[in-house]
């Protein structure tokens, strides 16, 4: 298994060529955290986090989370709260925490978790990525969170980011008790791994769905899992400028570089894949009704995934896509003034559907 680590002297010359700026370093962090502003200590009257663990009722596999409480908690009072869910290969230490966290500083109670398998939460294999994993995920955390002190279950937001858009979207489809549901940067996973990115490899589906196969055979004559490519933190300059899109170039630096961290990494099983590829985030979205907010940079090259699933979204009348001026995928997830436009729409979504139930 490959796990995504800093490589310091080829990180240090990809730098010293892109211009990239570092963004909080992980291990000079009690929590972990890799965003920047990200809680150091918790101090009395301001935003706190807790590191929580609780199990997944359907599997029985344990996970490990963060729980953010707005400035002045008290527990005896009832919060607004709100779901985070990470990217594909991102843990809650990344942007997921960095969103929960802004969401706290806005007066929410939050809840950004590692998904099974992956990150700091059990489940082996590790690092498998199938879709249905994800979206109890989701539901998991919203079983937890409802039950934490303070929390009014009542008053339930869903934000899901990238990947974790897409399992969002799926999620509250069939689970009403998200009161509001927002993306930002939504990413169809299955769409992706099917079709591949920007609909790409259309033309190879089936040499791709016999690979799958051939891995899973050879996993169960060997016991040995089979993984898919990671970026891992080695690439040349020349090569992460090679990279065909911007989300694969910018998620490079994001990942193996800017914002690292040791229980992030970008693949998954093969056995994966099969389920993936034959999923879709588009199907059934006539099934949310309630309030919904898709937020992604106009320049981003996944924009065509959120557009298919807001124009798809017609089972609720109260909708929004907004898209930040100038801004591509990777970008939304850190650069400071996409991050604070996001904010902004996210904080006048929930402010407005979760004060009153739809």
């Amino acid at each position: 298994m490959i796990m995504l680590r800093k490589t310091l002297l080829s990180t240090s010359l990809i730098l010293a060529t892109t211009g990239v700026t570092m963004a909080a370093d992980y291990a000079k962090n009690p929590f972990t955290l890799t965003y920047e502003g990200a809680i150091t200590e918790n101090v009395a009257g301001q935003v706190q986090i807790h590191p929580v663990k609780y199990v997944q009722k359907q599997t029985g596999i344990e996970v490990v989370a963060n729980v953010y409480t707005p400035a002045h908690f008290d527990a005896n009072k009832k919060y607004p709260t709100i779901v985070v869910a990470h990217p594909n290969g991102g843990v809650k230490e990344q942007v997921a925490g960095l969103y929960a966290q802004r969401l706290a500083e806005q007066g929410y109670i939050t809840i950004a978790f590692d998904a099974a398998y992956q990150g700091g939460s059990q489940g082996t294999p590790r690092y498998t990525d199938k879709p249905q994993n994800r979206i109890e995920d989701i539901r998991a955390a919203a079983d937890f969170i409802s039950q934490y002190q303070g929390v009014d279950p009542d008053h339930l937001g869903l934000l899901g980011i990238c990947g974790g858009g897409g399992y969002s979207i799926k999620a509250a489809q069939t689970d009403k008790r998200f009161k509001a549901v927002a993306t930002l940067s939504m990413f169809n996973s299955g769409d992706a791994r099917r079709n591949g990115f920007m609909r790409s490899q259309k033309d190879s589906i089936q040499e791709r769905l016999a690979q799958i196969a051939q891995a899973r055979a050879k996993e169960a004559q060997t016991g040995e899992v089979q993984y898919t490519p990671s970026f891992g933190a080695g690439l040349t300059p020349e090569q992460v400028a090679a990279l065909p899109f911007d989300l694969y170039r910018q998620g490079y630096e994001y990942y193996a570089q800017t914002h690292a961290h040791p229980n992030s990494q970008t693949n998954s099983t093969m056995d994966s894949l099969a389920d993936l590829m034959e999923f879709d985030v588009n199907t059934n979205v006539d099934l949310i009704n309630q309030p919904l907010l898709m937020v992604a940079g106009d320049k981003a090259d996944s924009l065509y995934m959120t557009k298919e699933v807001f124009e798809n979204a017609t089972g609720t009348q109260n909708k929004e896509l907004f898209l930040i001026p100038d801004a591509t995928h990777i970008e939304t997830y850190w650069k400071p003034e996409y991050v604070q436009q996001a904010m902004g729409k996210f904080s006048e979504f929930f402010k407005k559907n979760l004060s009153n139930t739809y």
